[in-house]
Protein backbone atom coordinates (compact mmCIF):
# COMPACT_ATOMS: atom_id res chain seq x y z
CA UNK A 1 0.00 0.00 0.00
CA UNK A 2 1.32 3.41 -1.00
CA UNK A 3 0.93 6.06 1.71
CA UNK A 4 2.31 9.06 -0.20
CA UNK A 5 1.64 9.00 -3.96
CA UNK A 6 3.32 12.38 -4.57
CA UNK A 7 6.56 11.18 -2.97
CA UNK A 8 6.28 8.07 -5.16
CA UNK A 9 5.99 10.29 -8.26
CA UNK A 10 9.02 12.35 -7.26
CA UNK A 11 11.01 9.17 -6.61
CA UNK A 12 10.06 7.82 -10.06
CA UNK A 13 11.36 11.04 -11.64
CA UNK A 14 14.51 11.15 -9.47
CA UNK A 15 15.41 7.54 -10.27
CA UNK A 16 14.69 7.90 -14.00
CA UNK A 17 16.89 11.02 -14.22
CA UNK A 18 19.70 9.27 -12.32
CA UNK A 19 19.51 6.34 -14.75
CA UNK A 20 19.23 8.71 -17.76
CA UNK A 21 15.95 7.21 -18.96
CA UNK A 22 14.06 9.20 -21.63
CA UNK A 23 10.69 8.73 -19.88
CA UNK A 24 9.04 7.19 -16.85
CA UNK A 25 5.52 5.89 -16.25
CA UNK A 26 3.66 5.89 -12.95
CA UNK A 27 0.11 5.65 -11.61
CA UNK A 28 -1.72 8.88 -12.39
CA UNK A 29 -3.98 11.29 -10.53
CA UNK A 30 -5.15 14.86 -10.94
CA UNK A 31 -2.58 16.33 -8.53
CA UNK A 32 0.26 14.42 -10.23
CA UNK A 33 -0.89 15.81 -13.59
CA UNK A 34 -0.83 19.32 -12.14
CA UNK A 35 2.70 18.82 -10.79
CA UNK A 36 3.77 17.53 -14.22
CA UNK A 37 2.13 20.57 -15.87
CA UNK A 38 4.13 22.93 -13.65
CA UNK A 39 7.37 21.01 -14.34
CA UNK A 40 6.68 21.29 -18.09
CA UNK A 41 5.82 25.01 -17.90
CA UNK A 42 9.04 25.68 -15.97
CA UNK A 43 11.16 23.68 -18.46
CA UNK A 44 12.16 20.76 -16.24
CA UNK A 45 10.51 18.09 -18.41
CA UNK A 46 9.65 17.84 -22.12
CA UNK A 47 6.08 16.66 -21.88
CA UNK A 48 3.64 14.48 -20.00
CA UNK A 49 0.71 12.34 -21.07
CA UNK A 50 -2.20 10.94 -19.08
CA UNK A 51 -3.61 7.57 -20.14
CA UNK A 52 -6.91 6.16 -18.88
CA UNK A 53 -8.05 2.54 -19.08
CA UNK A 54 -11.38 2.36 -17.34
CA UNK A 55 -10.83 3.53 -13.78
CA UNK A 56 -7.02 3.11 -13.99
CA UNK A 57 -4.96 6.20 -14.84
CA UNK A 58 -1.28 6.33 -15.68
CA UNK A 59 1.04 9.26 -16.20
CA UNK A 60 4.04 9.17 -18.54
CA UNK A 61 6.64 11.90 -18.07
CA UNK A 62 9.19 12.60 -20.84
CA UNK A 63 12.37 13.80 -19.17
CA UNK A 64 14.61 16.56 -20.42
CA UNK A 65 18.40 16.61 -20.67
CA UNK A 66 20.90 19.23 -21.85
CA UNK A 67 22.74 19.10 -25.18
CA UNK A 68 25.64 17.18 -23.62
CA UNK A 69 23.35 14.80 -21.78
CA UNK A 70 23.51 16.74 -18.50
CA UNK A 71 20.53 16.55 -16.18
CA UNK A 72 18.04 19.41 -16.15
CA UNK A 73 16.62 18.18 -12.83
CA UNK A 74 19.58 17.89 -10.47
CA UNK A 75 17.41 17.49 -7.38
CA UNK A 76 13.77 16.99 -6.47
CA UNK A 77 12.60 16.77 -2.86
CA UNK A 78 9.27 16.31 -1.08
CA UNK A 79 8.86 19.09 1.50
CA UNK A 80 5.44 18.51 3.07
CA UNK A 81 5.08 14.86 4.03
CA UNK A 82 2.13 12.88 5.34
CA UNK A 83 3.63 12.87 8.84
CA UNK A 84 4.70 16.52 8.82
CA UNK A 85 2.74 19.04 6.78
CA UNK A 86 4.52 22.31 5.94
CA UNK A 87 2.27 25.36 5.53
CA UNK A 88 3.54 28.86 4.82
CA UNK A 89 2.02 32.32 4.77
CA UNK A 90 2.12 34.49 1.67
CA UNK A 91 5.29 36.32 2.74
CA UNK A 92 7.15 33.15 3.83
CA UNK A 93 6.96 31.11 0.60
CA UNK A 94 10.47 29.61 0.25
CA UNK A 95 12.89 30.31 -2.57
CA UNK A 96 14.85 27.27 -3.73
CA UNK A 97 18.62 27.85 -4.14
CA UNK A 98 18.10 31.61 -4.08
CA UNK A 99 15.70 31.51 -7.02
CA UNK A 100 17.55 28.98 -9.20
CA UNK A 101 14.99 26.26 -8.44
CA UNK A 102 11.25 26.24 -7.89
CA UNK A 103 8.94 25.24 -5.09
CA UNK A 104 5.46 23.92 -5.84
CA UNK A 105 2.77 25.22 -3.50
CA UNK A 106 -0.81 24.04 -3.06
CA UNK A 107 -2.93 27.18 -2.57
CA UNK A 108 -6.69 27.76 -2.38
CA UNK A 109 -6.49 28.68 -6.09
CA UNK A 110 -4.73 25.44 -7.06
CA UNK A 111 -1.14 24.27 -7.50
CA UNK A 112 1.42 26.87 -8.58
CA UNK A 113 5.08 27.73 -8.27
CA UNK A 114 6.37 29.59 -5.25
CA UNK A 115 7.08 32.67 -7.39
CA UNK A 116 3.51 32.71 -8.70
CA UNK A 117 2.21 32.24 -5.14
CA UNK A 118 4.28 35.22 -3.93
CA UNK A 119 3.12 37.32 -6.90
CA UNK A 120 -0.55 36.57 -6.18
CA UNK A 121 -0.11 36.99 -2.42
CA UNK A 122 -1.16 33.43 -1.52
CA UNK A 123 0.17 30.99 1.04
CA UNK A 124 -0.45 27.30 1.31
CA UNK A 125 1.15 23.88 1.63
CA UNK A 126 4.65 23.50 0.16
CA UNK A 127 4.47 20.27 -1.84
CA UNK A 128 8.03 19.93 -3.18
CA UNK A 129 11.20 21.70 -4.30
CA UNK A 130 12.91 21.18 -7.67
CA UNK A 131 16.35 22.40 -8.72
Amino acid sequence: MMTDPIADMLTHIRNAVAARHPRTTMPGSRIKSEIARILKDEGYIHDYKVFSEGSKHSLTVSLRYGPGGERVISGIQRVSKSGRRVYVKKDAVPKVLGGLGISIVSTPQGLMTGAESRRRGLGGEVICAVW
